[in-house]
């Protein structure tokens, strides 16, 4: 079985190596970027089955570069985390993530258990279909939650 693939954004180094060594240590296939720009260049590149991204770059923020993955693949999952969330009231709607997290002591085991729920109905379906980003248009539409 293909091991399923994250790609993690976020300019601080501490939280990327952080969070790139409890991925690992489950069994998924992590790549990371610091900027925004060059993650979207790593998702032009090759496909992954969820994205995690802080909200705040130098080049552009988190919620565009969701969006800029979504006209690509509509499809693919997208987990924001920000240590900003309620301060400035991010929730799911107003940064198109499929969920909004809280950077914080609880982050990690909250972020394993989102990506968990996110890529459940994917872990069982055929790693046949996987490919470019774009090429995801198979799967089943990604439902939002309400702020």
């Amino acid at each position: 079985m293909e091991s399923l693939r994250i790609l993690l954004v976020d300019e601080n180094r501490h939280g990327l190596v952080a969070r790139r060594a409890v991925l690992e240590e489950l069994g998924y296939v992590v790549e990371t970027a610091s900027l925004a720009g060059e993650g979207l260049q790593k998702a032009e590149e090759k496909s992954f089955d969820v994205v995690v991204t802080d909200y705040r770059f130098a080049d552009f923020g988190g919620p565009e570069l969701i969006a800029r993955l979504h006209e690509r693949s509509p499809r693919t999952p997208a987990i924001l985390l920000s240590g900003y969330v309620a301060a400035l009231g991010l929730t799911e709607v107003s940064t198109g993530a499929d969920i909004v997290l809280p950077k914080g002591p609880s982050e990690h085991k909250q972020l394993v258990h989102a990506i968990a729920r996110l890529l459940r109905p994917r872990a069982s379906s055929s790693k046949t279909s996987r490919g470019a980003l774009s090429s995801r248009s198979t799967l089943a539409p990604r439902k939002r939650r309400m702020a």
